[in-house]
């Protein structure tokens, strides 16, 4: 896989990319870095999504942390951030997430938290790396009753869902709300916290069979929501992804809320309320000019990271900010957890809905969304960076630069999870800036898919 860690953990296609042993490598490695100055036994948070390849590397996964004498805890099928909150609630050591998230069936992946719920630096994720890849045989093997243990304690998840409801003053009663939980981490417990609340909820994709986690469905696939809250007559719809650390929202008349979208209605909701630190957001390049144009006229600040929620959380955590996000609704609010967490930002929109009285359509009013468009350029995994490097593409990159000066932007990256080059384009004429992304795809694709 060459480098193991990308920007969310471990990732690649699974028995292939990501094997199980690759996986006993990587739980006995971070197992052992991540508690290495335990006095006591050492204690590690397991969990995964419905994906098929899930209970096949969860095995292997344990089997590397039980390998340095610590002490696994399998909780089931749960959302990320479950895994972030029960890690800091139960005292452990560490927690693990095997989940590939919004990405397709065939991948997955592994991610690990700290004792604290964050997800790891760099520099720990390096360690970790380095022992896997050098086959270092300085990590000490414990025999006899050093062993490390697997226990099951699937009935902790409540301690979730009464957390996740504590995080609004009221309740949700009268609101009609349709959840997709994309036939993923979110089946059982979404529903679950949302009818505790009170609201009036109905659900579809909430049976996973382990193949159809994310298939037409969820935050990477809205259209079937979209028609089913105007089918239903709903107010509002709620879509995860397929590990829950995300989500997007649908209005009452079908029309799809993305995560820049739901920052605005969230974020001048705490500022009107003093709970805004700093009256800051933090975004990254990605967010849609719409949101710097609210942010201007609401006397919000608006910072920008580069992309993707770790370095969202950094910034965050580094200036005392407690609101920041993406573009593809994973929101962190640090009041409440320490990562994205689908199901409480979903909470928090419904709560601004139910106590405004407002529909979500009069509520999507405060930000303008500028026309932009993502297309994803194919390439070979080890060729993601090498745009930066191709002359001819790099001139047709400052050719659309040039077009769109003063009335849109180009931004161009690699994805941290997926063999892809991302070319976005924001202008005025959606049809123009349509056809030029695709044609500056294509040209990526010939020059670096070979």
């Amino acid at each position: 896989m060459g480098k193991l860690f990308g920007t969310d953990g471990v990732r690649g296609v699974a028995n292939t990319e990501l094997t199980g042993k690759l996986a006993f490598q990587v739980g006995q490695a971070g197992a052992y870095v991540l508690t290495k100055e335990t006095k006591k036994q050492p204690k590690i948070i397991v969990a995964r999504d419905t994906r098929i390849s899930g209970t096949m590397l969860e095995a292997a996964l344990v089997a590397g942390i039980c390998s340095v004498g610590a002490k696994a805890i399998s909780i089931g099928v749960v959302p990320t951030p479950a895994v972030s909150y029960l890690t800091r609630e139960l005292g452990a050591d560490a927690g693990v997430m095997i989940s590939a998230s919004h990405n397709p069936l065939e991948f997955n992946g592994i991610k690990f938290f700290n004792s604290e719920g964050y997800k790891l630096r760099d520099e720990l994720e390096d360690e970790i790396e380095n022992l896997i890849l050098t086959r270092s045989d300085n990590i000490p093997l414990p025999t006899g009753e050093e062993v490390g243990t697997w226990d099951m304690d699937h009935d902790v998840i409540g301690k979730y869902i009464d957390f996740v409801c504590s995080t609004i003053p009221g309740d949700l009663k009268g609101l009609k709300v349709l959840i997709d939980c994309a036939n993923g981490a979110a089946f059982e417990v979404a529903p679950i916290a949302l009818k505790r609340l009170g609201a009036d909820v109905e659900v579809i994709h909430y049976k996973p069979n382990g193949v159809n986690i994310n298939r037409l469905c969820g935050s990477t696939h809205m259209e079937d929501l979209q028609n089913q809250v105007v089918g239903r007559g709903m107010e509002v719809g709620i879509a995860f992804d397929g590990d829950a650390d995300r989500c997007l929202a649908v209005d009452e008349n079908g029309e799809m809320i993305d995560g820049d979208q739901i920052l605005s209605i969230i974020g001048l909701d705490m500022k009107k309320g003093g709970r805004l630190k700093r009256d800051t957001i933090v975004a990254t390049v990605m967010s849609n000019l719409g949101l710097s144009v609210m942010s201007k006229e609401q006397d919000i600040n608006l910072i920008q990271t580069r992309v993707g929620d770790r370095y969202v959380l950094e910034k965050m955590l580094k200036h005392n900010y407690n609101l920041g996000g993406e573009q593809s609704g994973h929101v962190i609010l640090l009041d409440y957890n320490t990562t994205g967490d689908g199901l409480v930002t979903a909470i928090q929109l419904l709560y601004v809905m139910k106590k405004t009285g407002k529909s979500l359509s009069e509520l999507k009013r405060c930000m303008d969304v500028f026309p932009q468009v993502l297309i994803n350029a194919h390439v070979k995994n080890e060729n993601k960076h090498a745009y930066l490097e191709d002359l001819e593409i790099q001139e047709a990159i400052e050719a659309l630069e040039e077009k769109f000066k003063g009335e849109g932007r180009v931004l161009i990256r690699p994805s941290g999870t997926e063999p892809l080059v991302r070319v976005m384009i924001e202008g005025k004429d959606k049809e123009i800036i349509e056809e030029e992304a695709k044609k500056l795809a294509s040209f990526i694709e010939e020059k670096l898919g070979q």
